[in-house]
């Protein structure tokens, strides 16, 4: 049976992030991506012009419906957008015997907040605890731990203030540094650092979302964690080099590039 992957996340109504970007990836990767809808934003290349969350139980029925017929190898996590959601979501990963990729989402890529500040001791406390791989980025880490990332160096600092909150793995995402694209994984004993070059690209949108699926692809199909999180890597780094224009502002990673229908190609 083809690898089934569940993505718990927002609407990006343009297309390039949230539960879109998730389920591209997931055809990308040749497994049958799955969806609940947590929340739903009006959103398109210039920003966030509106978010409004779903209620608790449509979130939770959604859950069951899919988990408890279909079935999941791997289901991962975006947008959760206020407390209740994010401590209904972290039972439901709890009681789900599957490997969970937190992708902790505090910002969009325009700066726009898509985590209420109030809900932050929840993913601290609640969340990070059952996720198998977290993949903040270093603006997630300062939000959630108050440590800033300016140097490579100073990653593994991040990664252990984040490991500290209970999650088996983390991915410090060092996109936001100058220099390679360099990104450092570790559960605290062994260490990958996973360098990619960087490419001139201002079309990003999506990237976090796409690479915490990628994972989850991965390991849905029985990838161990570094397995996973490598070959995740490689493909949102092409993804980012096929990044194409779209609207008027930042357009979106190509989800397609792996498949050949890369930016040339159009």
């Amino acid at each position: 049976m083809i690898p089934r992957v569940l993505t718990v996340a927002g609407s990006d109504s343009g297309g390039g992030a949230g539960l879109q970007a998730d389920l591209k990836t997931m055809l990308a990767l040749g497994t049958h991506g799955m969806s609940v809808v947590t929340a739903v934003t009006a959103q398109n290349s210039l920003g966030v012009q509106g978010a409004w969350e779903l209620p608790v139980e449509a979130v939770r029925a959604q859950y069951r419906s899919v988990v408890d017929d279909i079935g999941v190898q791997a289901v991962k996590t975006g947008m959760l957008a206020c407390a209740e959601l994010v401590e209904a979501v972290a039972e439901l990963l709890a009681g789900t015997d599957a490997p969970a990729v937190v992708d902790p989402v505090g910002v969009s890529k325009h700066g726009d907040p898509l985590l209420a500040a109030s809900a932050l001791d929840s993913v601290r406390r609640k969340l990070l605890p059952v996720a198998t791989v977290a993949t903040p980025n270093l603006d997630e880490v300062a939000q959630l731990t108050g440590v800033r990332v300016e140097t490579e160096a100073q990653m593994r600092q991040a990664a252990a203030a984040v490991l500290g909150y209970g999650p088996r793995w983390v991915v410090i995402k060092g996109g936001h540094l100058s220099g390679e694209a360099v990104d450092l994984l570790t559960d605290g004993c062994e260490e990958h650092w996973l360098r990619a070059p960087r490419h001139d690209n201002r079309h990003t949108h999506g990237t976090g979302c796409t690479l915490a699926s990628a994972i989850a692809c991965g390991l849905a199909k029985g990838q161990s964690v570094p397995e996973a999180v490598t070959a995740a890597k490689e493909y949102v780094t092409g993804a980012i080099a096929a990044g194409f224009a779209l609207g008027g502002g930042i357009g979106p990673v190509d989800h397609g590039w792996a498949l050949g229908r890369g930016t040339a190609g159009r």
